[in-house]
């Protein structure tokens, strides 16, 4: 047992669990498991590349590190004018409330409307982005945008009309909420995505809480449809930026290269051993990262790489919407992938961590108004706009925490536990979480309660906390994923993704009939307390992660649904012994 995680009782090796770390004083053939490996050695102690790169030129994880930022920087820009039509109208509440003449509750349900075109669109774009790569929806997402924003702007009087706007706006965001996280497993390798996930994070679900600062002025000033044409004139701006400076990042990669999946039944497959071959290949030294070439040592193992042979794709053919199917997969099959999953411990307890303290966010977007609005501080569209100042401090705080110890602490951790990584790791980002996170949500219960008593910093001060918590959350639910269930990150995704927004779309109904029949008091101490339990189910997460990880290895969920993934098996490289 490492570190207080239970050791798999079947398997030797559990698909998750790698050897982080090479050890630099030890050659590289000195084991049977890291012989001739492609490693990192720009930094004091070799990096095992994991996944290992193929040799072919079109792989991503073989483009220079700058062109991989630009890609992931160009996405995360666009996710941020994405999703910050989810709390677009949170400032707005009184002038639209006043301007369609109707409850508070019917503004609310605008932003369940976008969330329910989210969750749905999701499902289809998911299966979508398996088998023609995730370009072509980055693209049409990007359209749809900018078409429904402008729109929505020119809806005027006709509530409909922006209902149907919203919800076209929520199919135009989903591409960015459920695939941008899934990019960075593309993209990187292990020891790089932690800084790069807070990142994409961050422009997912902390930076659009600087949109209401911007909207209250805006509506002030201008009216609030130029909150949604703004939206578009920016979004239409980066359009460009997606199609001739966004390739495809979906890779067909053999499957023997994804050393974080394999398990002790196909760690064999990894390497060349007397009286075992591998395909046809014959390897006799490798080149690592940087360039130099690592020699196994005589009756070895060797690693088999493949792609050398491949041409590398001109840039005219990297701006094509599609470049060859990612999956032989059927469309109908894939779409039902995510469902069985709900019943996956570990990603329900993702879907649970971030998707809780997400849907508290989106509950205290929606009561703002009337806590801020009303009695005993009358304030504005303006005024309660800047209190979201708080949450977009606590947004950029919960990046820098998880930018920090994400990386961090995986690397401490791996050293503590003899250089072997196991995903569970990623499971103490939600200590801040549930410190700061839930800490938040009991301060704005208690003080957004009795305004006349407290000073509006401490609500405000509160909702920061609530937000640096939920981005910490997420950063943590993300890495969790994509390192321990990497096969099937994109499923994984789309579970949270319809979470997090058919449960935010559920609020959307009952915040104002909770807030006005329990009050601010009862209700944040119920939410409060639940977000408390949700945390604490990280710590058997922990201990039993990697058992669980183990058993759905052995007893896999969609392969006894009839919904296992073809590519994977085609992709697993032919052994036979001579």
């Amino acid at each position: 047992m490492g570190l207080w995680i239970l050791e798999s009782r079947s398997m030797e090796h559990v698909p998750g669990t790698t050897r982080y770390f090479d050890d630099p004083e030890r050659p590289q053939a000195a084991t049977s498991t890291t012989a001739g490996l492609k490693c990192d050695t720009s930094g004091p102690v070799p990096i095992i590349l994991v996944p290992q790169p193929s040799d072919d030129p079109n792989d991503p994880l073989n483009w220079p590190l700058w062109k991989r930022d630009v890609i992931l920087f160009i996405l995360s820009i666009v996710s941020i004018f994405a999703t910050c039509l989810g709390p677009i109208l949170a400032a707005n509440t009184l002038t639209l409330s006043l301007f369609f003449f109707t409850k508070f509750t019917q503004i609310a349900i605008l932003t369940g409307w976008f969330l329910l075109g989210v969750g749905v669109a999701a499902i289809f774009f998911v299966p979508s982005a398996r088998i023609w790569g995730k370009r072509h929806l980055y693209i049409i997402g990007t359209v749809i945008i900018i078409i429904s924003s402008a729109w929505a702007g020119a809806s005027g009087k006709n509530y409909s009309s922006l209902i149907a706007a919203r919800v076209f706006q929520g199919i135009g965001t989903a591409p960015f909420e459920t695939l941008v996280n899934a990019a960075v497993g593309d993209l990187y390798f292990v020891h790089e995505r932690g800084k790069r996930m807070a990142l994409t994070n961050l422009a997912v679900f902390g930076s659009a809480f600087f949109t209401p600062i911007l909207v209250g002025k805006i509506t002030h000033t201008i009216g609030w449809p130029w909150t949604f044409y703004f939206v578009a004139i920016f979004t239409g701006l980066c359009l460009p930026l997606v199609i001739f400076f966004v390739p495809e990042t979906a890779f067909r990669r053999s499957s023997h290269l994804n050393i974080d999946l394999a398990s002790s039944d196909d760690v064999r497959l990894f390497h060349k051993e007397e009286g075992v071959t591998i395909g046809h290949a014959q390897v006799n030294g490798l080149e690592n990262g940087n360039g130099t070439e690592l020699h196994a040592h005589p009756h070895t193992f060797e690693p088999h790489f493949t792609g050398a042979g491949t041409p590398k794709r001109s840039y005219v053919e990297t701006l094509m919407p599609f470049s060859g199917r990612k999956s032989d997969e059927n469309f109908l099959k894939l779409l039902l992938r995510p469902f069985p999953l709900f019943a996956h411990p570990g990603i329900m307890w993702a879907c649970l961590i971030q998707g809780t303290m997400i849907g508290w966010t989106v509950f205290i977007g929606i009561i703002l108004g009337a806590v801020f609005l009303g009695p005993p501080l009358f304030w504005d569209e303006v005024q309660t706009g800047y209190a979201y100042t708080g949450a977009f401090i606590g947004a950029i705080f919960g990046f820098i925490v998880a930018g920090v110890l994400s990386d961090w602490s995986a690397k401490f951790l791996t050293r503590k536990n003899s250089g072997i990584y196991e995903p569970e790791f990623r499971i103490v980002l939600v200590i801040p979480q549930l410190l700061f996170g839930c800490a938040g949500l009991y301060l704005f219960g208690v003080t957004a309660s009795e305004l006349i008593n407290y000073s509006w910093v401490l609500p405000v001060l509160a909702f920061g906390l609530q937000v640096g918590g939920m981005v910490i959350g997420a950063v943590a639910a993300s890495l969790y994923l994509v390192d321990a269930h990497r096969d099937i990150a994109i499923e994984a995704f789309t579970c949270t993704i319809i979470f997090k927004n058919f449960f935010s779309f559920g609020l959307t109904f009952s915040a104002y009939n909770w807030l006005v029949k329990a009050g601010a008091f009862k209700t944040f101490m119920w939410i409060s307390s639940i977000q408390v339990v949700v945390c604490l189910l990280s710590i058997p997460m922990y201990i039993f992660g990697k058992r669980n990880r183990a058993f759905f290895h052995r007893h896999d969920i969609l392969k006894a649904c009839g919904l296992t993934s073809q590519t994977q098996k085609e992709n697993r490289p032919h052994v036979t012994t001579i």
